[in-house]
C-alpha cells in the first residue's frame, strides 16, 4: 500500500500532509490507477465525498466534486479580460481541466499546453473525463510534453494569454514561482498580453501570494489579485494573480463570458476581485 494510504477501522483513507501542523483525510472507495512516472507518483483515486481525484505524490490536485471551480476561475477571467485572444499558453495543467474551459471560446485559435509529465495527462484523460472533458479531441490544443521553463525562453511576443496552472511550489514546480520564470513568461506575451497564475492559499501561504504579487508588480503595469473557494484545497480559500500590459479585468466586458459554466458568472467575475481585509492588509492594499 502507498505510504499516504492508511487502513483505519477497516476503511482506506488517503492522508495528505499539509504543512507540519495539519493533515487532510479522505475516505476512499478504491485506487483506480497507480503509476510511477519519471517525475512523480501518480494516483487516481475514487473518494466518497469528492469523487475521482488526481493525486500527485500523495497530494490531491483536482477532484470531480470541485475541480471545475479552480479551472473556471483561472481560465475564464483572463480570456474575458483580453479584447480578442487568439493564441493561449498553458504551463502545467496536466489534468486538462483548464484547456477544457478554454475550448469553450471559439475565438481562440491555438492552445499550447506545456506539461512536463505525459503520464499525468494520459491518466486524467482516461480516468477523470469529468475534469478533462473533450480536450483530447479538440484540434486547437497542442500537447507539448516538455519543461515549461525552458519552453518559454524560446518564445518572443507570441501569446495573447499565458496561464500557469502549477502545483504547489515544491519539487519540480518550485521554479514556476521564480522571478526568472515570470520574466521569460512576460517576454513570451504580445504587447497587450495577459498572464495569470495560481498563488496559493491567502491564509496558509501568505508569503507565496505576497512574493508573487511583488514580482509581477515590477514587470507589469496592471496586477490584480482575486480569490475563490475550493473545498478540497487547504483552508478552502484560494488566490490567483493576474498581470496585464493593457487590459484591466475590472473594466472587462463581462458579456463575453460563456454561459456553459458551473461556477463563474457575471456576479462571481465582479466580486472575486473584492478582497477581505486580511488579504488587503497582507498585500498592503488600500
Amino acid at each position: 500500500m502507498e505510504k499516504f494510504l492508511k487502513e483505519i477501522d477497516g476503511e482506506t483513507w488517503l492522508v495528505e500532509d499539509e504543512r507540519d501542523n495539519m493533515k487532510l483525510y479522505y475516505r476512499i472507495k478504491e485506487v483506480i490507477s497507480s503509476k510511477e512516472s519519471p517525475f512523480q507518483k501518480i494516483n487516481i483515486i475514487d473518494s466518497h465525498d469528492f469523487g475521482r481525484c488526481l493525486v500527485l505524490d500523495g497530494v490531491v490536485q483536482t477532484t470531480e466534486l470541485d475541480g471545475y471551480i479552480y479551472n473556471e476561475m483561472i481560465a475564464h477571467i483572463p480570456v474575458v479580460t483580453h479584447e480578442n485572444p487568439k493564441n493561449v499558453l498553458v504551463i502545467g495543467g496536466g489534468d486538462c481541466g483548464v484547456v477544457n474551459e478554454l475550448i469553450k471560446y471559439k475565438n481562440i485559435k491555438t492552445i499550447d499546453m506545456v506539461e512536463i509529465d505525459r503520464d499525468v495527462v494520459e491518466e486524467c484523460i482516461k480516468h477523470i473525463p469529468a475534469v478533462s472533458g473533450g480536450s483530447s479531441k479538440d484540434g486547437r490544443i497542442n500537447f507539448l510534453f516538455e519543461d515549461g521553463i525552458q519552453f518559454v525562453k524560446g518564445k518572443d511576443k507570441y501569446y495573447d494569454i499565458a496561464i500557469v496552472d502549477s502545483s504547489d511550489p515544491i519539487g519540480p514546480a518550485e521554479a514556476l514561482f521564480s522571478e526568472n520564470f515570470y520574466v521569460s513568461l512576460k517576454n513570451s506575451l504580445k504587447d497587450d498580453g495577459i498572464m495569470v497564475c495560481q498563488s496559493q492559499s491567502p491564509i496558509f501561504h501568505k508569503e507565496v501570494l505576497k512574493k508573487t504579487r511583488s514580482i509581477l508588480k515590477k514587470h507589469f503595469p496592471i496586477v490584480r489579485t482575486y480569490k475563490t473557494v475550493v473545498p478540497s484545497y487547504p483552508g478552502g480559500m484560494w488566490s490567483f494573480t493576474l498581470a496585464s500590459f493593457k487590459y484591466d479585468p475590472l473594466k472587462a466586458d463581462i458579456a463575453k463570458l460563456v454561459k456553459n459554466t458551473n461556477y463563474i458568472n457575471n456576479d462571481i467575475f465582479n466580486s472575486c476581485f473584492s478582497l477581505p481585509n486580511f488579504m488587503k492588509d497582507s498585500l498592503e492594499l488600500e
